[in-house]
Order: C-alpha cells, then structure tokens, then sequence
C-alpha cells in the first residue's frame, strides 16, 4: 500500500523538413519510414554527425537551422533560450537560416539510435525521428506503478528489475487466486495498489489492482497488462472474478501492453472495476475491513 503520482507517457513530436522546390526529393522521403539500403557517400561521418549537434541541448538540428554571422549554428528550440545571442560567439543571432547544412541534412542516412536492441534500419534524416518514436525495439518503461521509477530496457531486464529493486512478486502459470487486504479502506485517495507478474506462454504479464477516485465515489480497479508490444497483446485474454457472500462479478478483456502507461489504461476503465460499497459487501464481517478475493485466467486465443 502506498500513495502513487502518476505520470502520462511523453510523445514524440515529429518534425519536417523544410519544403521549398529545391528539396522536393527530400519531402518525397518524408511519409516513407521503411528501412532503406545504405547509399554510396549517404552514411553521415562523425565530422557531419558534430556539425548537425545544436552546440546547447546537443540533439541533432531539425530545420529552421539557425546561424550567426560568423556561421555558427544551433536548433531552432534552443534560440530563444539563449536569448538571440550566439552561444559560441555571443554576436546576435538575427534571422539567418543555414539552408546549406539543412540541404547536407536532407541527403544523409541515419542507423536508429536504437540498432543495440535489435534495429536494423537505415532511415532518411527527416525519417529517422518520427521511425524511432514507433520503432518496434524502442525499450519498454518500468511497468511498476507504486512509484515514478524512471528505467527503461527490454523485457528480460524489466522482469529482473522488477524482482530485484521493486521485490515484486513473480508466479509461473496461467490461472491466479490473489487476496488483497486493507485495514481501512476508507482512504482510497492514498492509492492502494499492488502488483504481481505472471509468466506464461513464454510471455510476461502484469497484473495491477488498486484504489482510486472515479468522480466522487472510492473504487477499486484489477486489470492485466502485457509486457510486450500491443500488436501481440491482442493474441492473449484473461478473466478476473471477485465475490462474496453468493454473489460474484467478472470481467474478460484483452491484456493492454505495456506501451501504454499504467495511468492511461486505468482512466480509461480498462478492467475490473469495484464500487467500494459492493468491495465491502464482498468482504463480509462488518465491512471495516476490505477483504477481496480475485481470481482469473490467462489464455491465448487460437
């Protein structure tokens, strides 16, 4: 039990380039984002890779490239942080585009900065972001959402990180039988949650349950999330069941993958949700005490 802040995933933004009759071959480029074969002289070197590096955040520059009179340059993002001086020189920047380094951007072909999980593409430079914000061996964000945990890595290193710095609790199989108690459930605003991983089918599946306020009124919330991308999520359902007292309620639904930050796939309603009134009938006794079962199923669909 622990109160959690929650944060929504980051997007990308996608920019560009310029689009002038001089590089109308570049723009052409722009809406194909298949791996493309080196081309002879197309590989950027390190002495072009430094020049297109905006000297303040030091990212690769995306047009409008500004310059100073002297010809250094740095992103457009970062310009009026330095306040239009020049930040290698200190002369006023003005307006002046670098059009020749934007023209030697457009003709260089770029490996994706993510070719050590597994991607083996070359893309255009005006590609190569808006590929790598979609790519496949992008690596995934720590799916624990008892706290801001910032790591990032493939699914073996998450599962090991899970057990290992978040001592989550790992369980082979593909059924659960979970009890989850809280002495004073009347505190939903400090967000009980828990989380348990399953290992089944080769796969790795997060199964989260927790309190929060939907409206004004306290519920509780199960849903399972796979740890993988959403494409092969869509193989896999699951069934949760929670009762008590001769009456029950369940719920079968499509596992979210893990692509999809914890926040989201919970404001969005996507699982099993408990009204706290129902949650104490559930439990019995005087209904002080919560005191849930949840059972269910994971299986692959043929």
């Amino acid at each position: 039990m622990a109160s959690a802040t929650y944060l929504d995933d980051s997007h990308c933004e996608v920019i560009d380039p310029p689009k002038n009759e001089e590089m109308l071959d570049v723009t052409e480029l722009v809406g194909d984002h298949t791996p493309h074969s080196p081309k002879p002289n197309m590989m950027v070197s390190g002495n072009v890779h430094e020049l297109l590096e905006c000297p303040v955040c030091l990212n690769a520059m995306y047009p409008p490239i500004h310059q100073c009179s002297n010809g250094h340059t740095l992103c457009s993002g970062c310009k009026p942080r330095v306040h239009n001086r020049c930040p290698t020189c200190r002369h006023e920047l003005g307006n002046i585009r670098c059009l020749a380094l934007e023209k030697v951007a457009a003709s260089l072909e770029l490996p994706c900065k993510y070719q050590n999980f597994g991607c083996l593409g070359i893309y255009p430079y005006y590609c190569k972001l808006k590929h790598e914000s979609q790519c496949q061996y992008r690596p995934y964000t720590c799916p624990y959402a008892g706290s801001e945990c910032t790591v990032t890595g493939d699914i073996q290193y998450l599962v090991s990180h899970l057990k290992d710095d978040h001592k989550v609790d790992m369980h082979s199989g593909s059924t659960f039988n979970h009890r989850y108690v809280k002495s004073n459930p009347h505190e939903v605003e400090n967000a009980t949650w828990m989380l348990t991983v399953f290992s089944c089918f080769g796969q790795y599946f997060c199964l989260h349950f927790e309190a929060f306020q939907l409206g004004m009124a306290p519920v509780y919330i199960a849903f399972l999330r796979f740890m993988g991308d959403d494409a092969e999520a869509k193989s896999y359902s699951y069934s949760l069941e929670v009762g008590g007292n001769g009456r029950k309620m369940t719920w079968q639904g499509v596992p979210r993958s893990i692509r999809d930050s914890h926040r989201k796939v919970r404001d969005s309603y996507d699982g099993l949700i408990i009204q706290r009134n129902m949650a104490l009938f559930f439990s019995g006794a005087d209904r002080k005490e919560l005191k849930l079962r949840v059972t269910g199923r994971i299986w692959k669909e043929q």
